[in-house]
């Protein structure tokens, strides 16, 4: 070889070894950024997904500090609407609701493929469709949320009236007021409080929003800002949580025990009770490509909501959800 061919293979190393090694710094660099993730009710089991994507780092190792904090949705959207956070888990409707008010928000990824709530009455009550609830007593939690947009969804497709059914707002007393026979039937989550009154020794009908029409549920949403200024911090965050959701899909009794260490007193709870409910939510999780969102939810969801008088006229459903950041 001669010494000009030596000289060239020399440099043409030096030039790969310096480009390979700006590459590897530059995929091992990651900004950390503090997320606060906004949640509904209080913790609980069904955030499982969220703390075994938490303790397994999976959040750490996407160069995301994670923090989990609760609030009602409706003040969630506003927070992460206007950036001041970027991150939150609402449930399907209020995306399409709170765009229509000028709202920026943008769901990204579908954690929940099928809408939980349904109606629940006692198996000798004779409550077995929506027809069966005319001229029956319904508790309701109150006229708001997903349980009252199920619930409408649920009469909406089986032709029946609100003046058909005389409904209750009772509070969270679901439980309580069907045992007690307050109510001829409750809105309920269809994972959880029928789970509960089984328990009891109360078997009851379950009548499913999922069983009529699908539509969109809980998922994560952040906002349009944070897109436009930062769309690989919403891939990270979104790659981040299906770890978690698929780590808890495969092993729910290991997901289990992650959340005693986020959900104060689930060490001291009915544990069979509460592993059932997790199980339960797992068979609403599970998809072909988890996190999908798909558009005939939305269009199902929209429609359900122009017939209640929630939006007045159609959104541009395009630039509500997108599919985009899922690995």
């Amino acid at each position: 070889m001669s010494a000009r061919h030596f000289l060239i293979l020399i440099m043409l190393v030096l030039v790969l070894t310096a480009c390979s090694g700006v590459s590897a710094t530059q995929e091992l660099v990651v900004e950390t950024v503090h997320i606060r993730l906004l949640m509904g009710y209080r913790p609980d089991v069904q955030f499982a997904p969220l703390y075994v994507a938490a303790e397994r780092g999976y959040y750490e190792n996407a160069g995301i500090e994670i923090e989990f904090s609760h609030m009602p949705e409706t003040e969630a959207l506003q927070l992460v609407g206007a950036n001041e956070l970027q991150f939150a888990i609402v449930s399907g409707e209020q995306t399409p609701l709170a765009r229509a008010q000028g709202v920026p928000v943008v769901y990204v990824m579908a954690w929940w493929q099928d809408y939980p709530v349904g109606i629940a009455a006692s198996k000798d009550s004779g409550i077995e469709t929506p027809v069966d609830l005319i001229g029956k007593r319904v508790g309701i939690p109150g006229l708001y949320g997903a349980s009252y947009i199920g619930y409408r969804a649920i009469l909406s497709t089986a032709g029946v009236s609100d003046a058909d059914v005389s409904l209750d707002a009772i509070g969270y007393n679901q439980v309580e007021a069907l045992y007690e026979g307050q109510e001829d039937a409750v809105v309920i989550y269809a994972n959880n409080e029928p789970l509960q009154l089984e328990a009891q020794g109360f078997p009851v009908n379950v009548i499913r929003v999922a069983d009529y029409v699908h539509l969109t549920s809980n998922g994560l949403i952040t906002n349009e800002e944070t897109i436009q200024k930062n769309p690989d911090l919403v891939r990270r965050m979104v790659e981040a949580t299906l770890n978690g959701l698929h780590d808890t899909i495969e092993d729910p009794d290991m997901a289990y025990e992650v959340a005693k260490l986020y959900v104060e007193g689930l060490d001291q709870a009915d544990e069979d009770v509460l592993r059932a409910v997790l199980n339960a939510s797992i068979g609403y999780w599970k998809a072909e490509r988890l996190g999908f969102s798909d558009p005939s939810s939305w269009e199902n969801m929209q429609h359900v909501l122009i017939e209640m008088g929630l939006l007045e006229e159609p959104i541009d459903l395009s630039q509500a959800f997108t599919n985009e950041f899922l690995p």
